[in-house]
């Protein structure tokens, strides 16, 4: 098997997942999202956002209603917190267990949490709070 090419098998990209998790925090936030703010929360123009959002739509990840406000699918909502769950477990490992300044955890935390499979997440969130209890026993 060509383990290399599992790579290209994710069901999302980097700026999908992005746009995913914008939605979801905006919703929470304000209670709406529409283009333009998702475009602002991520420091984009409106037509990218539009571009990026229309093949999301397609996927049947977002839901815009009759008055152009957006939401998640349930599986789209699904992939935003499974992805949101990971980046928190990847900054957690890199910050508190390999001690990488948290600049740099939040940065590769959110170059990987759309990568990385619900297994080893789950490993690392295990690993992490084992090797954090194992420390604070020691203290």
């Amino acid at each position: 098997m060509d383990i290399w090419k599992k790579f290209e098998e994710n069901n999302i990209t980097h700026s999908a997942a992005h746009h995913l998790q914008a939605i979801l925090e905006l919703r929470e936030k304000r209670g709406y999202a529409r283009v333009t703010d998702v475009a602002r929360d991520l420091n984009i123009t409106t037509g990218s956002a539009s571009i990026n959002l229309k093949a999301l739509k397609a996927k049947g990840l977002i839901l815009e209603d009759e008055n152009k406000f957006l939401s998640l699918s349930p599986e789209g909502e699904v992939i935003a917190r499974a992805v949101h769950m990971r980046k928190n477990i990847l900054q957690n490992f890199l910050e508190n267990i390999l001690e990488v300044t948290p600049e740099q955890a939040e940065i590769d935390a959110c170059k990987t949490e759309h990568l990385i499979s619900a297994e080893t997440a789950k490993k690392l969130q295990d690993f992490s709070e084992r090797f954090q209890k194992k420390a604070g026993n020691a203290a």
